[in-house]
């Protein structure tokens, strides 16, 4: 399954400099509020080391790591909704994506002017916050119409799911979020299929200048003050720092990151976190040909996990044949894995742990 990312902010948060940091595929930025005329799409590889510790055992042609598409719409501002900007017109683009990374600025730069006219990323949350929410009360109201023609026909199951939308309809009018509506898991599958950008799970990126990339600074404390009954993911990049870092090659990246004071890439840090917020694990496929990860949900099933390779695999599934990673790296090999008694055979049924390295048996 591909894991899809929409990447939002006002204009000029540096959401752009964000993406190229993260993204295969480099997109221009500027200086200049709406200069952007469309949204930049781009695929980023989900950092793995072990991926590559496990080909040091089986050499494979290649290594295919899982990826991440990530979606960057031009920057908002206030009164999008009401056509102000660019950045609403492409809202539609991450109408689709599993995941909103909402970037906030958290730097001071002179030459960098604010659209609001000063840094409050608290405020800029709540301007974009509105301008979604604006977006999603409009299909709200849209479907509660057609319940309601529903309704008129004596429709029983149209009647409790109006109940339901009339809820989402006033929470978003008190400039609530879908993802925190009131109502029960069960109720909230009516919305399932909508699409609310407000529904979906958000991760807030603080970009900071580069002398705050390790501590935070004040307005980093600001949205962890804001935030914190919410329980969302909240990381602190040096956007700036982070696209130097990405010029680099993978000697010269250590000695970087060590001399800032960073451990890894703040990129990694967002797709682990990605990862967390939308409940996901790798498992592994290995041989001569390829390395590969594949992304599934946690709980889910070795059949289900083979459809993610292909559908055929789900269709034909016979048996899993499983190693787990820690087993294969301390023991080096398939066959001394066996000879352990640590290869396992499994049945449709077995729940996939993150790190198995499997190899499936089908038959269509």
């Amino acid at each position: 399954m591909a894991l899809n990312c929409g990447i939002i902010g006002l204009t000029n948060t540096g959401k752009t400099t964000i993406f190229n940091c993260m993204s295969n595929t480099k997109a221009e930025s500027s200086n200049y509020a709406f200069s952007a005329t469309k949204s930049n799409i781009g695929i980023v590889d989900v950092p793995d080391p072990r991926l590559y510790k496990i080909d040091e055992f089986i050499k494979a042609a290649k290594i295919i790591p899982a990826t991440v598409e990530i979606v960057d719409v031009p920057g908002l501002a206030k009164g999008s909704s009401k056509g102000e900007g660019v950045g609403n017109k492409f809202l539609a683009d991450i109408q689709q994506t599993d995941t909103l990374i909402h970037v906030l600025r958290c730097f001071d730069d002179d030459n960098l002017p604010h659209i609001e006219g000063s840094i409050d990323p608290v405020r800029d949350m709540e301007i974009v916050d509105f301008e979604l929410q604006v977006r999603d009360l409009d299909l709200v109201e849209r479907k509660i119409e057609r319940l309601k023609k529903l309704s008129s026909t004596g429709d029983v199951g149209a009647k409790k799911d109006l109940k339901i939308m009339q809820v989402y309809k006033a929470h978003l009018e008190n400039f609530g979020n879908a993802r925190t509506a009131p109502v029960s898991a069960d109720e909230s599958l009516i919305i399932r299929d909508m699409q609310l950008l407000t529904a979906k799970p958000m991760i807030y990126v603080c970009n900071v200048d580069d002398a705050s990339a390790v501590s935070g600074n004040d307005y980093v404390k600001q949205v962890k003050d804001h935030l914190a009954d919410e329980g969302n993911d909240i990381l602190v990049v040096a956007g700036e720092l982070e696209a130097e870092i990405t010029e680099l090659d993978e000697e010269d990246r250590k000695e970087f990151l060590e001399d800032a004071g960073l451990q890894e890439p703040g990129v990694n840090r967002l797709v682990r976190a990605a990862y967390h917020t939308l409940n996901l694990q790798s498992f592994f496929t290995a041989g001569p040909k390829e390395v590969r990860a594949w992304t599934i949900k946690k709980g889910m099933k070795a059949s289900e996990a083979s459809g993610v390779i292909h559908s055929d695999l789900e269709r034909g599934f016979i048996r899993a044949e499983v190693m787990k990673y820690n087993d294969f790296i301390e023991l080096g090999s398939e066959q001394a894995v066996k000879n352990a008694g640590k290869f396992h055979v499994e049945g449709k049924n077995y729940v996939v742990q993150d790190g198995d390295i499997m190899h499936i048996r089908f038959n269509v």
